[in-house]
């Protein structure tokens, strides 16, 4: 596992130290451990665990630090902290809250955060329409709603100049012309998976 996820990361152009690595790999056996209990995720294979959901999420992290890695960022519909708990890792000076309206998901990114002692890591269980108004730098979501309702979801939790950055699969033309006109979709950056064949893409949006 360990040699599969070094090598996908040196694919990725990805600089992560022993210590991140072995945080990845730690978080993965967290996530083997209560998913047998918990069903925070339906992919059970530890290999396809590596390539469909951390090696997927680590995927988005070159285009998120080229973007300028956020002061602070929300995951929503964060479930088993994907890409959120990732990001807080490979990221450790932006503080991730990952918001997820299941309690016991919430409770299994609070429980990753104090066995990797990730201080920069938090899981909320709200509904995001429900939570208090913060100020983020930028919002993300893998798998959590159509874009529309992503975006009328969180915009109060936008800081002055923040943006969106949606996970999907292939280009989501429908969702994006379903948008509202008040938001910008400013580039759809299609994603390369190292040992995933299958159409990823990011979804950059802002409010105009």
């Amino acid at each position: 596992m360990r040699a599969a996820l070094e090598q996908a990361t040196q694919q990725l152009g990805l600089d992560l130290s022993a210590t991140q690595i072995d945080q990845l790999l730690a978080y993965l056996a967290l996530l083997q451990k209560w998913n047998r209990v918990y069903n925070l995720t339906a992919v059970r294979d530890p290999a396809q665990m590596l390539s469909h959901h951390l090696v997927d999420s680590l995927a988005a992290i070159p285009p998120l630090l080229r973007h300028g890695a956020p002061q602070r960022l929300m995951d929503v519909g964060a479930g088993g902290g994907l890409p959120g708990v990732v990001i807080a890792i490979c990221c450790p000076g932006t503080d991730v809250t990952c918001v997820d309206a299941v309690a016991k998901k919430a409770t299994f990114i609070q429980q990753v955060a104090a066995e990797l002692k990730l201080p920069n890591l938090h899981g909320v269980h709200s509904r995001v329409e429900t939570l208090q108004a913060q100020a983020f730098g930028v919002i993300t979501s893998r798998a959590f709603a159509s874009l529309a309702d992503f975006t009328s979801l969180t915009r109060q939790h936008l800081a002055e100049g923040a943006v969106w950055m949606a996970m999907k699969g292939q280009n989501p033309a429908d969702e994006i012309a379903a948008l509202p006109s008040d938001v910008d979709v400013f580039h759809v950056e299609q994603l390369t998976v190292p040992g995933l064949d299958a159409q990823r893409c990011l979804v950059w949006m802002r409010p105009k």
